[in-house]
């Protein structure tokens, strides 16, 4: 199995190929600098594989939630790629990849409060379990709300996400004595996308290049003037 994944909803930018269960990867941590480097990072794990987009078997993308640019340049260049070489992609959540990241250095954690920060006052999360082949399974959907909202399961796991840097006292309020510990520093990485990505394909879980759009969480980032005067004009 041969699957391309495509990383960039965070400061991180990151390009990983599975090939057979050997993943390679390039990742930086290069804030808006994610358009000049994840076109020849994709293509120096082709040539150093000595592969063309036509022979692999899919593109995972890392579909969001995350930054709105960053999102959307994921989406364009694995949408590019599996168009131009008749692909399918397997969109992967970037919450499941943080979490997977962290169960791949935390062999005891079997539970993950992820949490990234949306930006205005608010958080993205989802809660994730370890599976019996050590992949991050969600619990319940994934959701963006204000820090003092997040809805947490009675259940003992690790805080993981740069959620947790931005709120650290209003979350483990939330989960008090069920926080086991927290790794803010875990950033989104292509590699888990991959490794993600190569087991929804051999699940039957690849779609059309069509159907591979990105995931804000946040519909909209701010309402128009004028949807704020219709809300506030009185009815009948």
């Amino acid at each position: 199995m041969k699957i391309l994944a495509v990383e960039t909803s965070t400061d991180a930018c990151s390009a990983a190929l599975f090939l057979d269960g050997d993943i390679q990867e390039q990742f930086a941590l290069a804030p808006k600098e994610h358009t000049r480097l994840i076109l020849p990072m994709i293509d120096r794990l082709l040539a150093e594989a000595q592969l063309l987009p036509q022979q692999l078997d899919a593109v995972a993308l890392s579909r969001g939630p995350g930054s709105f640019t960053g999102v959307r340049i994921a989406a364009g260049v694995a949408q590019g790629i599996a168009f131009g070489a008749d692909l399918p992609v397997t969109p992967i959540s970037t919450l499941a990849a943080i979490a997977q990241d962290f169960f791949n250095h935390h062999p005891e954690a079997g539970l993950a409060f992820t949490a990234m920060d949306a930006r205005m006052a608010e958080i993205f999360w989802g809660v994730f379990a370890r599976n019996p082949l050590g992949l991050a399974a969600l619990q319940g959907e994934e959701a963006v709300s204000p820090a003092d909202a997040v809805l947490f399961p009675e259940l003992a796991g690790y805080g993981v996400g740069s959620g947790w840097a931005a709120y650290p006292a209003v979350l483990n309020a939330r989960l008090g004595t069920l926080v086991q510990g927290v790794a803010s520093d875990v950033q989104p990485r292509a590699a888990c996308v991959a490794q993600l990505g190569a087991y929804a394909f051999a699940c039957g879980l690849a779609v059309d290049v069509a159907q591979a759009m990105p995931v804000y969480l946040r519909d909209k980032v701010a309402k128009t003037q004028l949807e704020r005067q219709q809300e506030q004009r009185p009815a009948g």
